[in-house]
């Protein structure tokens, strides 16, 4: 198109956001051809530069395009225009390849479940990827987990090692493809294949075409009650029919896991709801791009067998995210359990010589391909409160994107987290790169698997920490990692709970003091005891502990979280003296022949009985108490079982005892103990007990935000915590909070649980660096 040269004007414009890897650089080319305008596109090492030459208001038009109808997956944070510039002559609009000089920070996508669009080729016999389990273009398919550096282009991917065939490379050179620049863009004949081995190793079938002759015999060993290893985006999962209770019991068999609940696959919302109750929300969260695991509650008539989850009301369904996943659940009336491909404690394999020396004693069967991925990611478990989505678990298809803060950080941070449920964070401007769920930082497999993020995040994000936080317990892997970082970083040590508290605060962006309720099983206290059931006032520079439950031993230290009869016995004993051993409750029975005598003397003497003040070893010893769980097989399982049995009709509460030390208001939990042992020998329902119980929690919260807001005007109350993953307990403090007049903020984008605290340290460190006091 000709331009009259007065009304040409050039202009260039720089691009930030998680515009990298999400079809940014096709929809430039699509609008500077439908503005008509001429320039060049390319990606560079902070994000995407187009510079574009025509007409003024042409170019006004442009930029207002690329703010407002950006790509799905994109996020546009920023537009620098420099406008004005003096014509360069360019006789069309190209996309040049990606610049690597210069500063380097760019957000990059996490994988993306199979679009639509994909989703229809997948099964049009006509098409040429027909049936191929690896189809992708820009708007899916893997991303954080192939890519090894930036800026996102096919040679820093794993997927390098595959050549493209003529006609993959016709579509991926074509600016109006939706493959042109789809960097894991593949078909049969020049991609990643699949093939079947069985347990000793030995391959018995693969793939070469479209054909997946795999996928039908996989479907039907599954369906005969096999376990199979199938690799998926970020890696194994171990996959069994979820009607078969013989198959599924085999699998915790195998796998060392005895109780805790396993993630099923499902092939629609519609067989989902043959099995839960599902909401509009909830249908949407499950079908959404990022394709979780959804807990959600079970239907009474429900025909999943008891031991997928025992104990519990809610099922963990997600629907199907990879191609691959969409031809194995294809029709099936039922859905598979799909459980993290690891033997319990242990990382997630993701390498396929690795799962066959780690899975070969669980897997009758291994599904491998031959696409490498480079960072190992598991699934992403949410649900849904308050009509939006509330993280448990953030992983695939959240990780890597950032979380974008209110306040700037100071400097580059990294912060360790905690042990359980483990994640680290980095932090550069306005972002904090909370990483993927690692697990439970407690042997040397996840430890190598931490560092190994550590390693590739910074090198991803060209990060270069200056500050180290982390957590006050000493014995904490990520402690000492952290610790022994080089001398020339600034080491800041943040309390646990007062880093849940600012992860809350950084989740809602939201500043200044705030009443901070942290309940939890444990955290490293600033007095050197186990905390767990604490009250603040609190801003991310500061934490001032204004109650607390009163400190009780834990006989046996970690014995006494593994046993929770044990924290029922130092309750019972707090409460009614060594009397309560004639009381007539089951957990009492046999209490002196499991060595109460010897714990009661170690508690007395302090002897490896740290005094806690949690919560969460109280609804322990309650779930004890009433008879639910006398000891777990997993974190947390006496609290949830407790939680499951409740009530949820009832609306009496018992009521905690409030006296005043030095340090604060303490709560006496003795006549909440006495009051519910006293409904039990009175015939009360364990049902009722446990729901009495969740509302004197709930009240007790509500009294203590009441006293403060009457002595520091304060209104606005942090909820957080492992404690507040039960929803029968989060619901009931909310409602009874907002009734009285208090803002509640709860997390949604980062775990409640441990999960989070990597981002409270990175928070609370940041605000002491800003103000001075390191």
């Amino acid at each position: 198109m000709f331009f009259p040269e007065a009304m040409v004007t050039r202009s260039e414009i720089l691009v930030r956001g998680m515009v990298q890897g999400v079809g940014f650089r096709p929809f430039v080319y699509s609008q500077a051809s439908r503005h008509d305008l001429r320039g060049r596109v390319r990606n560079n090492t902070i994000g995407v530069w187009i510079e574009v030459e025509g007409n003024h208001d042409d170019i006004e038009n442009f930029v207002s395009d690329l703010r407002s109808n950006a790509p799905p997956l994109s996020t546009v944070e920023s537009l620098e225009c420099n406008h004005n510039l003096a014509p360069a002559d360019y006789s069309d609009f190209v996309i040049l390849e990606s610049a690597n000089e210069g500063e380097q920070f760019v957000p990059i996508s996490a994988d993306v479940g199979t679009c639509g669009d994909c989703l229809r080729e997948l099964f049009d016999p006509q098409d040429r990827r027909y049936q191929y389990p690896f189809i992708n273009c820009t708007s899916c398919g893997p991303r954080f987990t192939i890519i090894q550096d930036i800026p996102y282009d096919r040679a820093r991917t794993t997927m390098r090692d595959f050549e493209m065939c003529a006609a993959c490379r016709a579509e991926y050179e074509d600016p109006f493809d939706r493959r042109f620049h789809a960097e894991p863009t593949a078909c049969a004949v020049c991609g990643p294949q699949l093939y079947l081995l069985n347990a000793d190793g030995l391959e018995v079938g693969r793939d070469t075409g479209a054909e997946t002759e795999i996928i039908d015999r996989v479907r039907d060993l599954l369906l005969k009650g096999r376990i199979i290893a199938i690799k998926g985006i970020g890696g194994f999962h171990l996959a069994c029919d979820a009607l078969s209770q013989e198959a599924v019991a085999e699998l915790r068999t195998r796998k060392y896991r005895e109780d805790k609940p396993f993630a099923m696959m499902a092939d629609s919302v519609n067989i989902v709801r043959q099995h839960c109750f599902v909401s509009r929300a909830e249908s949407q969260l499950l079908q959404s791009e990022r394709r979780p695991v959804l807990l959600l509650e079970k239907k009474p008539d429900s025909t999943i067998p008891s031991a997928v989850a025992p104990g519990v009301n809610a099922l963990g369904f997600m629907l199907p995210y990879t191609p691959l996943h969409h031809l194995l659940l294809r029709n099936l009336d039922r859905p598979l359990v799909m459980t993290s491909g690891n033997v319990s404690s242990e990382p997630i394999c993701y390498e396929n010589a690795e799962a066959t020396k780690r899975l070969h004693k669980i897997a009758d069967y291994f599904v491998f391909h031959d696409r490498r991925i480079h960072m190992r990611t598991d699934d992403s478990v949410v649900r849904v409160y308050d009509n939006r989505e509330m993280i448990l678990r953030r992983s695939r298809g959240y990780a890597p994107a950032p979380i974008k803060t209110a306040f700037k950080f100071e400097r580059q941070l990294l912060a360790c987290g905690a042990e359980l449920k483990s994640t680290f964070c980095l932090t550069r401007d306005n972002y904090a790169f909370v990483s993927h769920h690692v697990g439970d930082l407690e042997n040397l497999e996840t430890l190598g698997s931490f560092v190994e993020g550590i390693t590739h995040f910074k090198r991803l994000f060209h990060l270069e920490p200056e500050v180290v936080a982390y957590d006050l317990h000493p014995e904490y892997l990520s402690t000492k990692y952290a610790l022994s970082q080089s001398e020339s970083l600034t080491k800041v040590a943040v309390q646990h709970h007062h880093a849940h508290i600012a992860s809350c605060m950084v989740d809602n962006q939201i500043e200044g003091e705030v009443i901070g309720v942290a309940m939890d099983g444990l955290g490293f206290g600033t007095d050197g005891r186990m905390w767990g059931g604490e009250f603040f006032v609190a801003d991310f520079a500061a934490a001032e502990r204004i109650a607390h439950l009163a400190y009780v031993p834990m006989p046996g230290g970690a014995n006494a979280i593994r046993q929770p009869w044990r924290m029922a016995a130092v309750y019972l004993q707090q409460a009614f003296g060594d009397e309560f051993l004639e009381l007539n409750l089951p957990c009492v029975k046999g209490m002196e022949r499991r060595g109460w005598p010897t714990l009661r003397i170690m508690a007395a003497t302090h002897t490896n009985s740290p005094e806690t003040s949690s919560m969460g070893r109280l609804f322990d010893a309650v779930s004890s108490i009433i008879g639910v769980r006398d000891t777990v097989n997993y974190e947390g399982q006496a609290a949830i079982e407790l939680e499951g049995i409740a009530d949820l009709h009832c609306a009496e509460a018992y009521e905690f005892g409030l006296s005043r030390d030095s340090a604060g208001d303490v709560i006496d939990a003795r006549d909440v103990i006495r009051r519910a042992v006293t409904d039990l020998l009175e015939g009360v329902p364990p049902a009722t007990v446990s729901a009495r119980f969740h509302l004197s929690v709930a009240r007790l919260i509500v009294a203590v935000a009441e006293s403060v807001r009457s002595e520091r005007r304060l209104n606005r109350v942090v909820l957080s915590g492992g404690v507040f993953q039960n929803l029968l307990l989060l619901e009931r403090t909310c409602e009874m909070l907002r009734s009285k007049g208090f803002q509640v903020i709860t997390h949604s984008r980062v775990p409640t649980n441990d999960g989070g605290i990597s981002l409270g340290q990175a928070a609370v460190a940041n605000a002491l660096i800003k103000s001075g006091r390191i």
